[in-house]
């Protein structure tokens, strides 16, 4: 009896903690455009609600930016933040600068809607996976993006990529016949946007020798260049024994202590 009263008080604790999110779909964060951006434009919002002032970390899926779609990371559950997890348009549908401008008008609708649901402006973070971390790269660094809706990148309270590219994206050069060994940093780089007054950077690789081809070294360059150029707050992770696929899931753990260091929470 005392195991199955334990069991009892155990379910009712983990059910009332449960009920503490909520999670909301298909929120259209465009309102305009053709069949495929208003079919795709869409998020997934997971809050917190019996807190206020919590931060929220916008999510990017990864897929090489030709696949994927949106989903709330376990990892982030039940960890007192709001996730806003994110579908943008695909190659080849949409070109390189819908992906990003999808990425960006995301980003702006959290900072222009976080606040009805109890969030902080000042705790937004952006992140992701891959593809996902390509786009948290080029609409942090590069202002222009978020500029068009009107935000400063600057105020993202962090920066955190997951193995994204540093040079311009593969499938974009593939689009223009590179090789896939052939690197280039052009204005679809997020090198080539290195600055001293970038939010905090969170750059996170897999091992070295396990990640896709060069992704380490050219995420570390990164890293070289915005401590070059003066940024005091970009730090560089790897991940020994984890390879492209699987070392996102350790790496929460680093974007949760960084986000608790920063705002606190």
């Amino acid at each position: 009896m005392k195991f199955i009263s334990f069991l009892l008080t155990l379910f009712i604790t983990i059910s009332a903690y449960a009920q503490e999110y909520r999670t909301e779909t298909n929120i259209a964060y465009r309102d305009k455009g053709n069949e495929y951006a208003l079919e795709r434009c869409k998020i997934d919002l997971y809050y917190p609600t019996e807190k206020t002032d919590f931060p929220t970390v916008v999510w990017f899926h990864g897929g090489g930016l030709t696949g994927g779609s949106r989903f709330i990371p376990e990892e982030l559950k039940n960890c007192g933040i709001a996730i806003v997890a994110v579908n943008y348009r695909l190659l080849p549908k949409a070109s390189l600068s819908e992906c990003i401008d999808d990425a960006a008008a995301a980003v702006a609708w959290t900072f222009k809607n976080i606040e009805k649901y109890g969030g902080s402006t000042k705790k937004i973070f952006v992140s992701g996976h891959s593809a996902g971390g390509y786009l948290t790269n080029m609409i942090g660094l590069d202002k222009k993006w978020l500029a068009h809706y009107g935000i400063d990148a600057d105020s993202i309270a962090a920066l955190a990529p997951f193995s994204g590219h540093a040079i311009s994206h593969f499938a974009y050069r593939e689009a223009k016949g590179m090789k896939s060994t052939q690197p280039s940093i052009d204005e679809f780089a997020p090198l080539f946007y290195v600055r001293p007054d970038a939010p905090p950077l969170i750059i996170i690789s897999g091992d070295r020798e396990m990640e896709l081809l060069g992704r380490y070294e050219e995420t570390a360059y990164l890293w070289r260049m915005m401590k070059v150029n003066g940024h005091k707050e970009t730090y560089l992770y790897e991940l020994d024994g984890y390879d492209h696929g699987s070392m996102y899931v350790p790496a929460f753990h680093i974007l949760k202590a960084h986000i608790k260091r920063i705002t606190g929470n």
